[in-house]
């Protein structure tokens, strides 16, 4: 799969918030305290070595693999793992993403009327469990079909197996939705490629190079009436810098 198709659709939004349009306002005065920035509102940084979640080493080499078939290294940058991918999602999932904290999880569930209401299928399980089911769905398919790991299988045998999950012509069990699955995992993938650095993906800020994107900087009021030039400004992310 070419990479800047992986990422496009996303990338093109981030793209847009470089420069912002000039805003003439007043400056605010006498702001309420209770405004204030909390210190649970501030970013968490990932955790740094170990797994929380993705423990299984055959699951993350599984996961690996799909990651890398989606973003794989080219000429424009190195591959989604190996710009912290795996180290992203098993954070995000082990917080309060991974538990489902802001989705409704509660029954009766009914699909039929759901997924045509909201345009694609709705879940009772947080998507932690959709990623620790699915994994493990996966490799069983992969042992059954190869008699071996997936990650073990060729690139263009991962590439025919995506393609064909992608139009749900994968039969994981019972309990995976192999469409949704990928479609899961495509969108943490690119999410991961286009993070700051703070949340464990996107290391050397290879996502936000590709798509001209100059990080968490302060302001760019310097910049606004610039436009449509290249400000070759170097990316900057919310880790401190000592």
């Amino acid at each position: 799969m070419n990479r800047r198709e992986a990422i496009f659709s996303i990338s093109s939004l981030v793209a847009t918030l470089t420069v912002a349009p000039k805003l003439n306002a007043k400056e605010l005065h006498n702001v309420p305290i209770d405004t204030r920035l909390t210190p649970d509102a501030l970013p968490v940084p990932a955790l740094q070595g170990g797994y929380r979640v993705l423990t299984d080493e055959t699951d993350r080499k599984n996961l690996t693999a799909i990651f890398d078939r989606l973003i794989p290294a080219d000429g424009h940058g190195p591959s989604a793992s190996e710009e912290g991918a795996i180290e992203f999602i098993d954070d995000q999932l082990a917080g309060d993403y991974g538990s489902g904290a802001a989705l409704y999880l509660d029954g009766p569930l009914h699909p039929e009327n759901e997924e045509k209401l909201m345009g694609s299928p709705q879940f009772l399980t947080s998507p932690r469990e959709r990623y620790i089911t699915g994994l493990k769905a996966l490799e069983a398919w992969s042992q059954k079909n190869h008699h071996a790991s997936f990650f073990t299988l060729s690139d263009a045998g991962i590439d025919a197996f995506l393609t064909a999950m992608e139009a749900g012509k994968i039969n994981l069990g019972a309990e995976v939705n192999s469409k949704a699955f990928f479609e899961l995992m495509l969108q943490n993938v690119r999410e991961s490629y286009l993070a700051d650095p703070l949340y464990g993906g996107n290391k050397t800020m290879a996502g936000w190079k590709m798509i001209g994107f100059p990080g968490a900087r302060y302001d760019y009021r310097q910049y606004v009436d610039r436009r449509g030039e290249n400000l070759q400004l170097i990316p900057v992310s919310l880790i401190p810098k000592d």
